[in-house]
C-alpha cells in the first residue's frame, strides 16, 4: 500500500466519506484568497463538476477533501486558479489543466532509474558477492507487506546464490504499532535475531503489541530485559529515523516497496514477475562478462 492510499483510507475512516466537498468553499492546500468573489465562484463550480486526473474516480473538490495528500488534485487547481484569474472560462480553465503536467499520471517504468540506498548496518539476507541486491522497505504492520513476504523468500530460495536481501524499516504513521515493531526488529538484531523476530512479527502482524513482541524475543531466546531496553534505545530510534530519511530520498512513497540492483521496482510483487526481472538481469551480467 502506499503511503498516498493509506492517508485515503484514514481520512475516509475519520471523517466517514463526508459529502463536505460539494459545499464547501475552502479546500485543503487550495488558495483562493487572491480571487474575486466570482472567480472563486467559477474555480469551485469547475473543481466540484470537474473528475481529478488522479485516477481515484472523483471530482476535484472531493479529492481534496478526502485525499489532501493528492499532488494532482492540488496541482490541476492551481492551473484553474490562474486561468480564471487571466479571463478564461471554466471550461477552458479546465481544459487548460488537463493539458498541464497535472492532467494525467504518466506511466511508470517497470525499472526505475538507480538511485544509491544507504545500507550500512541493515539487516542483509544472501551471500556477500550476489550479483543482485534486493532492498526492501517495509512495515510490519502493512498488511501489503504481509503478502509480500512469501514471495520474497520465494525469491530468495529460486535465485539463492545470486541475491541478497537487505531491510530497511519504513514505519506508516497511520500504523499505530509500526514504529514499535520497527524496533523490536532492530533491537532483535543486535543480539543476532532479526530475521526470526521478522518473521515471528509478520507471522503476528494482527496481534502486534509491546507484551507480544517481548513474548516473541523470549521464545526466540533473546535477553528479554536487553532487547526491551534496546527497544527504547535513542540509538534504534535514530536508526529507524535514518531509514524513513533514506527511503524518503529515494522515492519511497509506501510499502512495500523494493529496489532491484539500486532501481525501484514498480510491477506486483510475486515470483512470477520477479523471476523475469531476475532472469534478465543474470542473462546480461553473463553476456557482459564473456
Amino acid at each position: 500500500m502506499t503511503r498516498r492510499i493509506a492517508v485515503l483510507l484514514f481520512i475516509f475512516a475519520c471523517f466517514g466519506l463526508a459529502d463536505d466537498w460539494q459545499t464547501a468553499t475552502n479546500l485543503p492546500g487550495i488558495d483562493l484568497s487572491g480571487l474575486t468573489a466570482a472567480q472563486k465562484a467559477s474555480v469551485l463550480r469547475v473543481m466540484r463538476a470537474q473528475g481529478c486526473s488522479c485516477g481515484c474516480d472523483m471530482r476535484m473538490a472531493e479529492c481534496r477533501v478526502k485525499d489532501p495528500s493528492c499532488a494532482y488534485s492540488k496541482g490541476m487547481a492551481g492551473v484553474v486558479i490562474e486561468a480564471i484569474k487571466a479571463g478564461k472560462t471554466e471550461q477552458q480553465a479546465f481544459d487548460a489543466a488537463k493539458a498541464s503536467k497535472w492532467g494525467h499520471v504518466p506511466e511508470p517504468k517497470l525499472l526505475d532509474d538507480p538511485v544509491t540506498i544507504p545500507v550500512s548496518g541493515s539487516p542483509v539476507l544472501g551471500p556477500a558477492n550476489a550479483k543482485i541486491v534486493l532492498v526492501e522497505f517495509s512495515d510490519f504492520q502493512c498488511p501489503y507487506c504481509v503478502l509480500a513476504v512469501p514471495q520474497i523468500q520465494a525469491v530468495m530460495k529460486a535465485f539463492p546464490t545470486q541475491t541478497k536481501l537487505i531491510f530497511k524499516q519504513f514505519p506508516l504513521e497511520i500504523h499505530s504499532r509500526a514504529f514499535m515493531a520497527a524496533s523490536a526488529a532492530l533491537a532483535a538484531q543486535k543480539q543476532g535475531k532479526f530475521w526470526p523476530m521478522h518473521d515471528a512479527m509478520f507471522a503476528h502482524h494482527d496481534e502486534l503489541s509491546r507484551e507480544t513482541v517481548a513474548k516473541l524475543a523470549q521464545g526466540l531466546g533473546l535477553d528479554v530485559a536487553r532487547f526491551q531496553k534496546d527497544m527504547d534505545s535513542e540509538e534504534i530510534k535514530k536508526a529507524i529515523e535514518k531509514d524513513v530519511d533514506d527511503g524518503d530520498r529515494a522515492g519511497v512513497q509506501g510499502t512495500p516497496t523494493i529496489f532491484i540492483n539500486g532501481q525501484r521496482y514498480n510491477g506486483p510483487i510475486t515470483l512470477d514477475y520477479l523471476k523475469q526481472i531476475f532472469d534478465g538481469m543474470l542473462k546480461a551480467d553473463a553476456k557482459g562478462a564473456e
